[in-house]
């Protein structure tokens, strides 16, 4: 099997309200446009059903007592669990329990070679919670207990996470900012929105000053210059810290119409930014990579931007039309000199 499927439809039973932006309806339309394509015909891709994940495999992230206070708030009924907007249901506890062993499950299955690769659909999102907190929808940092989970149970010693969620992942970056193992790489809007870091002198602490990477790029910027973010800056980064596996948090909140990000990419830009990490995993780590879903609020269109990845996934063809809105002069130029910028910092650390 080329790619394997993490799925379940306990994942639909974190319910944060009918007017949230993280709707169970998010799931749905990437469950009808995968079954409306001949991907699940094949045998390239197939679902698995996640096991829970083990209370030890959240303490490699997480605070006992947030765990704690994570579930109660769930068994008493649910609430607001940060200042805002990250709302809990009765069932969000073990919904999120499931999406972290949802990334465990993913990690061993390719590590046991049963998969060549694997996207995790899951719910609730998770690059924003930290160790003691959850933020911006996200309850249990998926993300960030596979990667501890590959260095501290499996002993991989370099882990590359890239993260091209609109929104920057600050809960991912904290809580490696001091580590040389996990390389951050983040591709999101400007830093000084939601959820303010992510700006491009945050390069890491101690032994991780070098291994976090940040850029923030322009409101509305289009496919071009992301992917000349990713061939100048993530690509060449990647090759000289030569990961041993690869993990990708996926949001596709950065599409045109997404009403919750401000970029202005097209579904063809993400399922090409898709080659290229594809491509990347093959070439540095044997393919070993993990993909998880984090953002992406455009129902008309996240069916099918997540249904081209997996399909670049499992080396499967599908089709899709998108053309994207065309590119500001002004954003362009602000965009080169952020990229110009970055370059600049970065280069104390990596060859540029």
């Amino acid at each position: 099997m080329n790619t394997a499927i993490f799925y379940s439809s306990k994942f639909l039973e974190h319910n944060p309200g009918p007017d949230h932006p993280d709707t169970p309806r998010r799931l749905r339309v990437i469950i009808d446009e995968l079954s409306r394509s001949d991907l699940l015909r094949t045998e390239k891709c197939a679902f698995i059903e996640p096991k829970p994940a083990h209370l030890e495999d959240l303490d490699l992230v997480h605070e006992p007592d947030y765990i704690k206070l994570v579930e109660q708030t769930c068994v008493a009924g649910g609430g607001i669990l940060d200042l805002g907007d990250t709302v809990v249901s009765p069932k969000s506890y073990e919904a999120a329990v499931l999406a972290v062993g949802a990334l465990i499950d993913s990690v061993n299955i390719v590590v046991n070679g049963k998969a060549r690769n694997v996207f995790a659909l899951v719910r609730p999102p998770g690059h924003h919670a930290g160790a003691y907190y959850a933020l911006g929808f996200c309850l249990f940092n998926n993300i960030a207990v596979a990667a501890s989970y590959l260095i501290r149970r499996l002993d991989f010693e370099r882990v590359l996470i890239f993260d091209i969620d609109t929104h920057h992942g600050n809960g991912t970056q904290e809580i490696f900012y001091n580590s040389d193992k996990v390389l951050y790489i983040s591709l999101h809007q400007d830093s000084r929105s939601f959820p303010g870091t992510g700006f491009v002198d945050e390069i890491g602490e101690g032994e991780g000053t070098g291994y976090t990477v940040n850029v923030p790029l322009p409101f509305r910027i289009t496919d071009a210059i992301y992917h000349r973010a990713f061939d100048e800056i993530v690509a060449p980064i990647s090759h000289q810290f030569k990961p041993q596996f690869i993990l990708v948090s996926a949001g596709f909140d950065g599409h045109y119409t997404d009403p919750v990000g401000s970029l202005s990419l097209s579904m063809k830009g993400y399922e090409e930014i898709f080659q290229k990490i594809v491509a990347l995993a093959a070439h540095l780590c044997e393919g070993k990579l993990v993909v998880t879903l984090e953002g992406g609020y455009s129902l008309n269109f996240l069916g099918k931007m997540a249904t081209a990845a997996i399909a670049k996934m499992a080396n499967a063809s599908y089709m899709i039309k998108d053309n994207g809105p065309a590119a500001n002069p002004r954003t362009l130029k602000k965009a080169e000199q952020i990229i110009n910028s970055i370059k600049s910092i970065q280069s104390s650390f990596w060859k540029l």
